[in-house]
């Protein structure tokens, strides 16, 4: 990757985190998007696995900071992704919508699996209700706004030709 390249990415990345945490909290819903699992799947494709693994830990202590009752759930959940997601870009990360929307769809699913078994937040059939409902509601949702940002951020994550 390019100089140019890597400072679009990471463009890409703070524009993310910044929509986490301006957007999200306006609308409210019961099923959110999540920004930040964007921005980590998107940096993710583009760095070694190891790399991802450490973005995801520092991203998910950044979340976790905000939610102390489940500290380090979110660290967890976000490195497993983070590793998860830079291990298998060569079979997922093409130019087809449908697979980036699979692909986050998953990402997205496999980090509130993960949190909300490590968080032991609810339980029994709140926790069914929450791993099969909301939070595959939620990444619906996420994998839609992460598709249309594709579209809109496109020039940002293209290769420059020059």
């Amino acid at each position: 990757m390019s100089m140019g390249g890597a400072f679009r990415a990471v463009i890409v990345f703070l524009i993310f985190i910044l929509l986490h945490y301006t957007l999200r909290p306006l609308l409210g819903w019961r099923a959110p998007m999540d920004f930040l699992l964007l921005g980590l799947l998107m940096a993710a494709v583009r760095v070694r696995p190891g790399n991802a693994a450490l973005i995801g830990f520092a991203l998910g202590l950044v979340s976790d900071s905000l939610a102390p009752e489940a500290l380090g759930a979110g660290a967890l959940a976000m490195t497993a992704v983070g590793f998860s997601a830079s291990y298998l870009k060569a079979v997922f990360f093409a130019d087809n919508i449908v697979l980036n929307a699979f692909f986050f769809f998953l990402g997205k699913w496999m980090f509130d699996v993960i949190y909300f078994l490590v968080a032991q937040s609810v339980h029994g059939a709140e926790l069914v209700q929450q791993i099969f409902l909301w939070s595959p509601l939620s990444a619906a949702v996420t994998a839609a706004v992460g598709v249309l940002l594709l579209f809109i951020m496109r020039p940002l994550l293209e290769p420059s030709t020059a």
